[in-house]
Protein backbone atom coordinates (compact mmCIF):
# COMPACT_ATOMS: atom_id res chain seq x y z
CA UNK A 1 0.00 0.00 0.00
CA UNK A 2 1.44 3.41 -0.91
CA UNK A 3 2.34 6.26 1.54
CA UNK A 4 -0.74 8.44 0.82
CA UNK A 5 -3.69 8.65 1.89
CA UNK A 6 -6.45 10.08 0.98
CA UNK A 7 -7.65 13.12 2.31
CA UNK A 8 -11.15 11.28 2.69
CA UNK A 9 -9.60 8.74 5.29
CA UNK A 10 -7.16 11.19 6.99
CA UNK A 11 -8.28 11.82 11.00
CA UNK A 12 -7.29 15.81 10.24
CA UNK A 13 -6.43 16.94 13.85
CA UNK A 14 -4.12 19.63 15.72
CA UNK A 15 -0.41 18.40 17.04
CA UNK A 16 0.42 17.85 20.06
CA UNK A 17 0.73 21.07 22.49
CA UNK A 18 4.73 22.52 22.45
CA UNK A 19 5.88 22.05 26.38
CA UNK A 20 3.91 19.39 27.68
CA UNK A 21 1.47 16.28 26.85
CA UNK A 22 -2.56 17.12 25.86
CA UNK A 23 -4.91 15.53 28.39
CA UNK A 24 -6.93 12.22 27.16
CA UNK A 25 -10.63 13.57 26.11
CA UNK A 26 -11.99 9.85 24.61
CA UNK A 27 -10.83 6.16 24.64
CA UNK A 28 -12.02 4.42 21.81
CA UNK A 29 -11.83 0.44 21.52
CA UNK A 30 -11.13 -1.50 18.04
CA UNK A 31 -11.61 -4.94 16.91
CA UNK A 32 -9.09 -5.87 14.46
CA UNK A 33 -8.04 -9.31 12.05
CA UNK A 34 -4.81 -10.67 11.29
CA UNK A 35 -5.51 -12.91 8.09
CA UNK A 36 -3.50 -14.38 5.24
CA UNK A 37 0.38 -14.34 5.65
CA UNK A 38 -0.15 -11.15 7.78
CA UNK A 39 -0.81 -13.90 10.72
CA UNK A 40 2.79 -14.83 11.36
CA UNK A 41 3.28 -10.73 12.12
CA UNK A 42 4.20 -10.67 15.39
CA UNK A 43 2.79 -8.80 18.24
CA UNK A 44 5.57 -6.39 18.30
CA UNK A 45 5.82 -5.90 14.97
CA UNK A 46 1.93 -4.93 14.76
CA UNK A 47 2.18 -2.90 17.35
CA UNK A 48 5.08 -1.37 14.92
CA UNK A 49 2.65 -1.20 12.28
CA UNK A 50 0.03 0.53 14.19
CA UNK A 51 1.60 3.24 15.74
CA UNK A 52 2.95 3.94 12.41
CA UNK A 53 -0.96 3.53 10.83
CA UNK A 54 -2.08 6.02 13.61
CA UNK A 55 0.68 8.78 12.04
CA UNK A 56 0.06 8.07 8.71
CA UNK A 57 -4.06 8.40 9.09
CA UNK A 58 -3.64 11.78 11.30
CA UNK A 59 -5.16 10.36 14.55
CA UNK A 60 -4.74 12.27 17.34
CA UNK A 61 -3.20 9.86 19.61
CA UNK A 62 -2.47 10.70 23.43
CA UNK A 63 0.72 10.14 25.03
CA UNK A 64 2.53 9.39 28.16
CA UNK A 65 4.45 12.15 29.97
CA UNK A 66 8.04 11.84 30.31
CA UNK A 67 11.24 11.91 28.52
CA UNK A 68 9.80 8.92 26.35
CA UNK A 69 6.41 9.55 25.86
CA UNK A 70 4.98 6.84 24.13
CA UNK A 71 1.40 6.01 22.46
CA UNK A 72 -1.65 5.59 24.73
CA UNK A 73 -2.35 2.00 23.14
CA UNK A 74 -3.67 -1.03 25.48
CA UNK A 75 -3.82 -4.78 23.83
CA UNK A 76 -6.48 -6.88 25.42
CA UNK A 77 -5.31 -10.65 24.94
CA UNK A 78 -3.23 -11.10 21.77
CA UNK A 79 -3.17 -14.18 19.65
CA UNK A 80 -0.09 -16.27 19.43
CA UNK A 81 2.44 -15.34 16.35
CA UNK A 82 1.20 -17.66 13.32
CA UNK A 83 -2.62 -17.99 14.34
CA UNK A 84 -5.09 -15.95 12.60
CA UNK A 85 -7.56 -14.08 14.07
CA UNK A 86 -11.57 -12.59 13.48
CA UNK A 87 -11.12 -10.94 17.04
CA UNK A 88 -8.34 -9.08 18.28
CA UNK A 89 -8.92 -5.84 20.79
CA UNK A 90 -6.71 -2.72 21.74
CA UNK A 91 -7.83 0.47 23.63
CA UNK A 92 -6.49 3.98 22.44
CA UNK A 93 -6.58 7.25 24.39
CA UNK A 94 -6.99 10.22 22.24
CA UNK A 95 -6.53 14.04 22.81
CA UNK A 96 -9.33 15.21 20.63
CA UNK A 97 -13.15 13.37 20.13
CA UNK A 98 -13.13 11.39 16.81
CA UNK A 99 -16.17 9.27 15.10
CA UNK A 100 -15.41 5.96 15.61
CA UNK A 101 -16.63 4.77 11.91
CA UNK A 102 -14.58 7.79 10.45
CA UNK A 103 -11.20 5.92 12.62
CA UNK A 104 -11.81 2.33 11.59
CA UNK A 105 -12.09 3.59 7.76
CA UNK A 106 -9.07 5.84 8.24
CA UNK A 107 -6.81 3.03 10.33
CA UNK A 108 -7.74 -0.18 7.83
CA UNK A 109 -6.74 2.05 4.79
CA UNK A 110 -3.21 3.22 6.77
CA UNK A 111 -2.91 -0.89 7.33
CA UNK A 112 -1.42 -3.18 5.12
CA UNK A 113 -4.46 -5.70 3.49
CA UNK A 114 -4.81 -8.79 6.20
CA UNK A 115 -4.88 -6.41 9.24
CA UNK A 116 -8.02 -5.54 8.75
CA UNK A 117 -9.84 -2.93 11.41
CA UNK A 118 -13.37 -4.53 11.67
CA UNK A 119 -14.78 -1.95 14.36
CA UNK A 120 -14.40 0.40 16.49
CA UNK A 121 -16.84 2.09 19.66
CA UNK A 122 -16.36 4.72 21.95
CA UNK A 123 -15.19 3.12 25.39
CA UNK A 124 -17.96 3.35 27.94
CA UNK A 125 -16.62 2.68 31.08
CA UNK A 126 -14.64 -0.44 33.00
CA UNK A 127 -11.54 -2.53 32.04
CA UNK A 128 -11.78 -3.89 28.28
CA UNK A 129 -9.43 -6.85 29.60
CA UNK A 130 -11.96 -7.51 32.18
CA UNK A 131 -14.54 -8.54 29.71
CA UNK A 132 -12.05 -11.22 27.77
CA UNK A 133 -13.60 -14.67 29.31
CA UNK A 134 -12.99 -16.85 26.90
CA UNK A 135 -11.77 -17.70 23.26
CA UNK A 136 -14.09 -19.54 20.13
CA UNK A 137 -11.20 -21.48 17.66
CA UNK A 138 -11.16 -23.23 14.80
CA UNK A 139 -8.28 -25.34 14.31
CA UNK A 140 -7.29 -27.42 10.78
CA UNK A 141 -5.55 -30.14 10.92
CA UNK A 142 -4.90 -31.48 7.02
CA UNK A 143 -3.93 -34.92 6.56
CA UNK A 144 -5.80 -35.96 9.67
CA UNK A 145 -8.78 -37.83 9.44
CA UNK A 146 -11.92 -36.66 11.54
CA UNK A 147 -12.70 -39.95 12.54
CA UNK A 148 -9.56 -40.64 14.00
CA UNK A 149 -9.46 -36.64 15.80
CA UNK A 150 -13.01 -37.96 17.04
CA UNK A 151 -11.81 -40.23 18.90
CA UNK A 152 -9.27 -38.12 20.24
CA UNK A 153 -11.46 -35.47 21.34
CA UNK A 154 -13.75 -38.46 23.15
CA UNK A 155 -10.49 -39.26 25.44
CA UNK A 156 -9.41 -36.19 25.90
CA UNK A 157 -13.34 -35.12 26.79
CA UNK A 158 -13.37 -38.12 29.22
CA UNK A 159 -10.72 -37.57 31.23
CA UNK A 160 -10.40 -35.84 34.66
CA UNK A 161 -7.31 -34.03 34.20
CA UNK A 162 -4.91 -33.96 31.20
CA UNK A 163 -1.31 -32.70 32.45
CA UNK A 164 0.55 -30.61 29.42
CA UNK A 165 4.01 -28.69 29.44
CA UNK A 166 5.17 -25.81 27.62
CA UNK A 167 8.05 -23.12 28.58
CA UNK A 168 7.05 -19.87 29.90
CA UNK A 169 8.69 -17.00 30.93
CA UNK A 170 9.19 -18.59 34.17
CA UNK A 171 10.51 -21.59 32.87
CA UNK A 172 8.72 -25.05 31.80
CA UNK A 173 6.02 -25.53 33.49
CA UNK A 174 3.18 -28.26 33.93
CA UNK A 175 -0.52 -27.35 33.85
CA UNK A 176 -4.10 -29.16 32.91
CA UNK A 177 -4.98 -28.22 29.48
CA UNK A 178 -8.89 -30.00 30.09
CA UNK A 179 -10.05 -27.97 32.94
CA UNK A 180 -9.66 -24.54 30.43
CA UNK A 181 -11.53 -26.54 28.10
CA UNK A 182 -15.67 -25.46 27.85
CA UNK A 183 -16.22 -27.15 24.56
CA UNK A 184 -14.58 -29.61 22.14
CA UNK A 185 -15.45 -30.83 19.35
CA UNK A 186 -15.08 -31.92 15.82
CA UNK A 187 -16.62 -30.22 13.02
CA UNK A 188 -18.71 -31.35 10.21
CA UNK A 189 -16.43 -31.48 6.86
CA UNK A 190 -16.69 -27.85 5.23
CA UNK A 191 -14.90 -25.22 2.84
CA UNK A 192 -11.63 -24.40 5.35
CA UNK A 193 -11.06 -20.70 6.00
CA UNK A 194 -7.52 -21.75 4.64
CA UNK A 195 -8.68 -23.41 1.63
CA UNK A 196 -6.91 -26.77 2.12
CA UNK A 197 -7.61 -29.00 -0.62
CA UNK A 198 -6.00 -32.56 -1.77
CA UNK A 199 -5.69 -34.08 1.64
CA UNK A 200 -8.24 -34.96 4.90
CA UNK A 201 -8.76 -31.90 6.85
CA UNK A 202 -10.29 -32.72 10.03
CA UNK A 203 -11.45 -29.61 11.85
CA UNK A 204 -11.71 -29.41 15.98
CA UNK A 205 -13.74 -26.40 17.67
CA UNK A 206 -12.70 -25.28 20.88
CA UNK A 207 -13.86 -23.28 23.16
CA UNK A 208 -11.69 -22.09 25.90
CA UNK A 209 -11.75 -20.16 29.28
CA UNK A 210 -9.27 -17.07 30.32
CA UNK A 211 -7.08 -18.56 32.59
CA UNK A 212 -3.97 -18.41 34.20
CA UNK A 213 -1.72 -19.90 33.09
CA UNK A 214 -3.46 -19.84 29.67
CA UNK A 215 -4.53 -22.74 27.56
CA UNK A 216 -3.97 -21.96 24.11
CA UNK A 217 -5.16 -24.30 21.19
CA UNK A 218 -1.55 -25.77 21.06
CA UNK A 219 -1.62 -26.50 24.74
CA UNK A 220 -5.13 -29.02 23.73
CA UNK A 221 -3.19 -30.28 20.70
CA UNK A 222 -0.96 -31.30 22.78
CA UNK A 223 -3.25 -32.79 25.44
CA UNK A 224 -4.88 -34.74 22.38
CA UNK A 225 -1.05 -36.28 22.10
CA UNK A 226 -1.11 -37.06 25.51
CA UNK A 227 -4.32 -38.75 25.70
CA UNK A 228 -4.83 -40.24 21.97
CA UNK A 229 -1.46 -40.21 20.56
CA UNK A 230 -2.47 -37.90 17.90
CA UNK A 231 0.14 -36.36 15.70
CA UNK A 232 -0.65 -34.22 12.68
CA UNK A 233 1.57 -34.80 10.06
CA UNK A 234 1.71 -30.72 9.03
CA UNK A 235 0.89 -27.61 11.16
CA UNK A 236 -2.16 -27.24 12.41
CA UNK A 237 -3.91 -23.95 10.79
CA UNK A 238 -5.24 -22.27 13.64
CA UNK A 239 -8.27 -19.23 13.79
CA UNK A 240 -9.34 -17.35 16.69
CA UNK A 241 -13.05 -16.94 16.00
CA UNK A 242 -14.35 -14.88 18.71
CA UNK A 243 -13.33 -13.58 22.33
CA UNK A 244 -15.88 -11.97 24.86
CA UNK A 245 -17.75 -12.52 27.79
CA UNK A 246 -19.07 -15.90 28.38
CA UNK A 247 -23.24 -15.85 28.71
CA UNK A 248 -24.68 -18.81 31.02
CA UNK A 249 -25.73 -20.60 28.12
CA UNK A 250 -21.81 -20.74 27.36
CA UNK A 251 -22.33 -18.56 24.28
CA UNK A 252 -19.50 -16.01 23.48
CA UNK A 253 -20.56 -11.72 23.65
CA UNK A 254 -18.60 -9.54 21.56
CA UNK A 255 -16.32 -6.95 24.23
CA UNK A 256 -17.85 -4.37 22.47
CA UNK A 257 -21.23 -4.61 22.69
CA UNK A 258 -21.34 -2.85 25.96
CA UNK A 259 -20.13 0.29 24.55
CA UNK A 260 -22.82 0.81 21.81
CA UNK A 261 -24.45 4.08 22.22
CA UNK A 262 -22.90 5.28 25.47
CA UNK A 263 -21.85 8.82 25.82
CA UNK A 264 -17.89 9.71 25.58
CA UNK A 265 -15.96 9.69 28.59
CA UNK A 266 -14.61 12.84 29.38
CA UNK A 267 -10.77 12.21 31.75
CA UNK A 268 -9.68 15.61 33.55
Amino acid sequence: MGTDIPRSTTINKKPQPEGGQAPVVQRVRIRYAKRGPLRFTSHRDFARAFERALRRAGVPIAFSQGFTPHPKISYASAAPTGVASEAEYLEIGLRAPVDPAELRVALDVALSPGLDVLDAVVAGGGSLADRIEASHWWIELPGVDPVTLGRAVDAFTAADEVLVERMTKQGRRTFDARAAVLRIGVREPVETPSEVTGVPCAILELVVRQVTPSVRPDDVLSGLRVVADLEPPVSPRVTRLAQGTLTAQGAIVDPLEADRDRATIVER
